[in-house]
């Protein structure tokens, strides 16, 4: 025996754990080795039908495709942002065609589904497959079995495959718009108030909205600000509105927001310097700089290594109206009016705020909507005296009189600016709504 003779403690101690580490060492190796690209077919052509939804569903397990991702961070793997139900997908594989030797390989993946699924049986999940060494793919097929026909598999296009110099420096992503979503006014003053502080794209995850914001959306995004990504989630999974499973037959939380925000992430992993997670009722107000890139490059000059910044959510109650600001031709346009809404809500105690992010989108791997799960880097809550979020909606503290409330102006600083280009982009989209 390896051990035999060994008497002290000490010298036991030692064994133990030297054996353990040859053991575990083996299993690695053993897993590693499960999870290596092999050759099942040779001088084929790459056929399959090319996915072209948001979602797809793989035939009969219970997974839904987002899109998949080249991440070379660590090692060359192919990484699939999807969904998945968290105790009945055990297995898939990649299967990777590559040309022009027509060599098909397949790949066990590893299935990570994300922590924060809130108890309900779906969640977004990270597919994770090593690439065949000596080929770059540009598409992967997922199948639940290492045997079969690719030519009857889908097809999805390996996105992030070349590096690309940033052509923004900040992108917001918006997840989920649905409800028939018709806060236009609110919507338009956060768009323009994102310009104002530096912002150049805004993805939005659109389920379903009204006719109007229809006609909103369309004027953004032939200006090149916006970009819609369709969310048709409910057409695949008994959606709901709410954080936590309620026993009631629902299969994923908050129209999966969580996917959307990770598929964000690595969609805009090449081209944005930042990636902005907060919702279209919520904006990031610097209070000591003018813009987000100056107050960027201070925090990052004050927090070396950091890659997640995190901003403390207050509540600006809609309900509470301040007399100015009251704009008359913005009263016929659906929605909130943010100007009016300057008192905001006091801490609650022993009642921790929520937070949402800034982050370096290449140094995320997975996020939460509060927080990222795993990352490079460090991640720092910005203090309230640097920025805050303003997030005008419905009360928290639906008994506190007035006279509670914190009166903060801050907002009163762009002004000018934002009521000039708000009512430009009314006069525009009104007039078209119109016709």
């Amino acid at each position: 025996m390896l051990c035999a003779g060994k008497k002290s403690y000490f010298a036991a101690a030692v064994c133990i754990i030297t054996v353990t580490s040859m053991l575990a060492v083996s299993y690695l190796r053993l897993q590693r080795l499960s999870h290596q690209p092999k050759v099942i077919q040779e001088g084929r052509r790459c056929r399959g039908k090319i996915a072209n939804s948001t979602i797809t569903a793989l035939k009969g397990n219970k997974t839904f495709i987002i899109s998949p991702y080249f991440d070379d961070r660590e090692s060359k793997v192919t990484r699939l942002i999807g969904i998945v139900h968290h105790e009945d997908v055990k297995q898939l594989y990649c299967w990777f065609c590559c040309q022009p030797n027509g060599k098909i390989y397949v790949s066990r993946a590893k299935i990570d589904v994300h922590s924060d699924r809130f108890g309900f049986p779906y969640g977004a999940a990270d597919i994770v497959c090593l690439e065949p060494e000596n080929c770059d793919p540009t598409h992967v097929s997922i199948h639940q079995s290492p045997h079969g026909n690719m030519d009857q598999l889908p097809r999805f296009e390996i996105k992030n495959r070349k590096a690309e110099t940033f052509s923004v420096d900040f992108t917001v992503c918006i997840s989920a718009m649905f409800g028939n979503y018709n806060n236009v006014l609110q919507f338009i003053q956060s768009m323009e108030m994102y310009k104002i502080l530096g912002v150049q794209k805004v993805v939005i995850y659109k389920n379903n909205c009204s006719h109007l914001m229809e006609k909103v959306l369309k004027f953004y995004i032939e200006e090149g600000t916006v970009e819609i990504i369709p969310w048709p989630i409910n057409s695949h999974l008994r959606v709901s509105s709410e954080w936590y499973f309620m026993q009631d037959g629902t299969h994923i939380g908050y129209y999966g927001q969580i996917t959307a925000l990770n598929d964000c992430i690595y969609r805009n992993m090449e081209r944005s310097k930042f990636v902005v997670l907060n919702d279209a009722d919520e904006i990031i107000l610097p209070l000591k700089h003018p813009n987000w890139k100056t107050m960027m490059n201070s925090l990052q000059e004050q927090n070396p290594g950091t890659s997640v910044f995190l901003f403390e959510n207050h509540i600006f109650p809609e309900t509470v109206s301040s007399r100015m600001f009251n704009i008359s031709s913005w009263n016929t346009v659906p929605g909130v009016n943010i100007l009016q809404h300057v008192y905001r809500e006091p801490d609650r105690k022993d009642v921790i705020n929520p937070r949402k992010m800034i982050v370096d989108p290449r140094k995320v791997i997975q996020t939460s909507v509060h927080s990222v799960l795993h990352a490079y880097g460090n991640s720092a809550n910005v203090p309230m005296d640097v920025a805050l979020i303003y997030h005008c909606r419905k009360a928290l503290q639906r008994d506190l009189p007035r006279e509670s409330l914190i009166r903060d102006t801050t907002l009163w600083r762009y002004n000018s600016s934002l009521i000039m280009n708000v009512n430009k982009v009314l006069s525009q989209t009104m007039l078209q709504a119109q016709q």
